[in-house]
C-alpha cells in the first residue's frame, strides 16, 4: 500500500457511487475539464491505435491477479488443519459458556510450525519461510474463517510492504464480517499519510489469496503486527532483564485488559473519573459523559491499559501506569479547570505550576499533533470500538526518547466506516461524542482521551490545519480510487473468497452487528460501492466543519 500511496497520483473527482440493493442511485459530479471531454468527443473519435491502447490497459487490468500466500504445516497429521478451524480465544470462549449451557471449551489458539512461500503471479518473492502460525483476535476468533498470525523464524519481507522491511511478525486479516473487505485497508491508507506527516506509523496492507495446505482459504490482508520496532512502533525496546524504567512502552486502551497477566494490565482513574463534555460539533458543547462505571458491579465496563511490550519488572509497570495516570489528569486540568500541572524530574509526581500555560502543560507531555491525527482517523472511521479496545499510544524514556504520551498505530477497522450502525448516512460527530457500547443497547460512553481537549480553541485550530492539509493534497480522493480501483481489479478472487465461505449471503453469525445498509450487500461490489459512497458522504461532512 505504501508503494501506491507515496506515488505522485492525478488528482480525481469520482461520482458518488450506486449503494447496495434498496440504495438510492447518487448524482453524478461533473467538472468544466470533464465537460470539455465530452464535447470533443462528440467531434473528435479516437483513433485505432488508441483504441487498441485502451482496450490493452483495461484488459489488463481486469486480469491482474491478486499476491498468492501459501502455507504448508511441517505436521502430516490428519487434524492438523484444526489450528486455523477450532480455536476460539480463552477470555471469549470462557464469556460464551456463561449463557450457553453444555458448551465444550474449544482450544485455544495454538501455533503450528508452517513454511510460507508467496508469489506475484509466477514470481515467487518468498520461498518456503519457516514459520509458525495461529489463530488471532478476539471475538473474530467465532468465525469460521479466521485471521492469523505469522511469527518466522527469520525475518523476511512480505510482498515488498512497509518499503521492503524484513521482520518476523506479521497478520493476515480475514476481513470475514466486511462485505467489501476493503474498511481496514482503506482506514490504514489514510492513517498512513495523515501520519506519516508527523513521522509516525500505520500499519501496510495489501491482499492477497491464502492456501492452506493445498486448499484455498480466501482472500485475506496481509498487514503488520503492532509491535516495538525501528520499522514500526520506533521507540526504544526493552533488553531482557533489564529493570530500569528508561525503556519504550507500547500500550493499548483496552476492555480486554483484566485478561491479562498481571504484570501486563492496569487501571486508570481518569481524573477520579471525572465528567467530560462530549463533541457534538454543536455551540454549546455536547452532554456530560463519565468513561468509566459510577458504581462497582454496574452493566458499563472498566476500561484499562494493557502493556502490549515486554517488560521485565514491577517497578516498570507502576512507573508507566502512574505517568498514563497522571498525564491524563494534566490534560483534565488544563481543559476543564484552567491549570498547569507538571511532573517532578523522575516523571513519578505532579503538582500545580504558574511556570507554563495550561496548553504548555499538556504540550510538555503529550505529542498533540499525534493526538489530533488520531481524532481525524477514528471521526472518519467512526468505529464501534472507540471506546474499547485497540487504540494505541506509546511513551519513550530512553535516553533519546521524547518522554511524551504519543498516539499512533491505528488498528481494527472491519466495524467501522458504516459497516456497523455508527454514523450510518456518514453524518454527524462521532470519536469524541457518547457512543453506544459495542453491542448497542446495554450503556453509553466515551473515550476520554479523544474527548478530553477537544473544546480548547489552540487544540481544534491544529485539528483543523491538519484536516485541511490532508483534504487539500487529495488523501481522500487517492482512497476513493483505490477502494475503486481494487473492487474492480481484484474481482475474480472476491468472487472467489465469497464462493469458498459464502458470508455475504450466510452470515447469521454477525448479521445482528450491521447496518441496514451493510446487510443488504450481497456481493462484494455491492458492499464496496457503499463503502465508497459512505466514505465520500462522511468526508463531505466532516469537511464542511473542519476546513480552514
Amino acid at each position: 500500500m505504501r508503494k501506491f500511496y507515496k506515488a505522485v497520483l492525478p488528482m480525481l473527482l469520482i461520482s458518488a457511487l450506486t449503494g447496495c440493493s434498496g440504495g438510492s442511485q447518487s448524482s453524478v459530479v461533473e467538472t468544466e475539464s470533464s465537460s470539455q471531454q465530452t464535447e470533443t468527443s462528440e467531434t473528435t473519435e479516437p483513433t485505432e491505435s488508441e483504441q487498441e491502447t485502451t482496450s490493452q490497459a483495461e484488459e489488463k487490468s481486469a486480469d491482474k491477479e491478486m499476491f498468492v500466500i501459501k502455507i504448508e504445516t511441517e505436521s502430516q497429521d490428519a487434524s492438523v488443519m484444526d489450528f486455523v478451524k477450532k480455536p476460539v480465544a480463552h477470555h471469549v470462549s470462557a464469556e460464551i459458556a456463561t449463557w450457553t449451557p453444555g458448551y465444550t471449551m474449544p482450544p485455544e489458539p495454538y501455533y503450528e510450525r508452517c513454511k510460507i512461500s508467496a508469489f506475484e503471479g509466477e514470481n515467487a518473492v518468498l520461498e518456503s519461510a519457516e514459520a509458525d502460525v495461529k489463530v488471532r483476535g478476539n471475538w473474530t476468533t467465532t468465525y469460521d474463517k479466521k485471521s492469523l498470525r505469522i511469527k518466522f523464524t527469520q525475518k523476511h519481507n512480505m510482498l515488498g510492504m512497509n518499503n521492503g522491511a524484513e521482520l518476523k511478525n506479521w497478520l493476515l486479516l480475514a476481513e470475514y464480517k466486511d462485505g467489501s473487505m476493503m474498511r481496514d485497508k482503506a482506514a490504514l491508507a489514510v492513517s498512513d499519510e495523515i501520519l506519516a506527516e508527523d513521522g509516525l506509523y500505520a500499519s501496510d496492507a495489501e491482499f492477497a489469496e491464502v492456501y492452506i495446505n493445498g486448499e484455498y482459504w480466501g482472500v485475506y490482508l496481509l498487514a503488520e503486527q503492532q509491535q516495538i520496532n525501528h520499522d514500526r512502533v520506533n521507540i526504544n525496546e526493552v533488553q531482557p532483564d533489564y529493570m530500569g524504567t528508561d525503556i519504550g512502552y507500547f500500550l493499548e486502551f483496552d476492555g480486554y485488559f483484566n485478561t491479562e497477566p498481571p504484570l501486563q494490565q492496569f487501571h486508570v482513574d481518569y481524573a477520579d473519573n471525572a465528567p467530560l463534555r462530549s463533541f457534538d460539533g454543536s455551540e454549546k458543547g455536547g452532554r456530560e459523559m463519565t468513561c468509566l462505571p459510577k458504581n462497582e458491579g454496574g452493566i458499563k465496563k472498566d476500561i484499562g491499559f494493557t502493556i502490549k511490550s515486554d517488560i521485565n519488572s514491577q517497578e516498570q509497570h507502576d512507573f508507566i501506569a502512574s505517568f498514563v495516570n497522571n498525564t491524563y489528569k494534566i490534560m483534565y486540568e488544563a481543559a476543564y479547570n484552567d491549570k498547569a500541572f507538571a511532573f517532578n524530574e523522575d516523571y513519578t509526581a505532579i503538582s500545580e505550576t504558574s511556570d507554563m500555560t495550561p496548553q504548555e502543560a499538556v504540550e510538555s507531555v503529550v505529542n498533540v499533533d499525534s493526538l489530533a491525527d488520531m481524532y481525524i482517523i477514528e471521526e472518519i472511521a467512526c468505529d464501534a470500538d472507540i471506546y474499547w479496545s485497540s487504540f494505541y499510544m506509546d511513551a519513550d524514556f530512553s535516553e533519546n526518547g521524547s518522554k511524551k504520551l504519543t498516539f499512533e498505530a491505528p488498528w481494527d477497522f472491519d466495524s467501522s466506516m458504516g459497516n456497523k450502525n455508527r454514523c450510518p448516512n456518514g453524518k454527524d460527530f462521532y470519536a469524541a461524542n457518547i457512543v453506544p457500547d459495542v453491542d448497542g443497547f446495554n450503556y453509553q460512553t466515551i473515550n476520554p482521551w479523544l474527548a478530553v481537549l477537544m473544546y480548547e480553541e489552540w487544540y481544534q485550530d491544529i485539528i483543523r490545519e491538519k484536516w485541511s492539509k490532508a483534504y487539500d493534497s487529495g488523501v481522500f480522493e487517492r482512497v476513493y480510487e483505490m477502494i475503486e480501483n481494487d473492487r474492480d481489479t481484484y474481482s475474480a478472487a472476491f468472487e472467489r473468497n465469497y464462493d469458498k465461505w459464502d458470508n455475504l449471503v450466510n452470515n447469521e453469525i454477525f448479521a445482528a452487528e450491521l447496518s441496514i445498509r451493510a446487510g443488504e450487500c450481497k456481493t462484494q461490489s455491492e458492499a464496496a460501492d457503499y463503502l465508497n459512497e459512505w466514505l465520500h458522504s462522511r468526508v463531505d461532512f466532516l469537511n464542511e466543519y473542519w476546513h480552514k
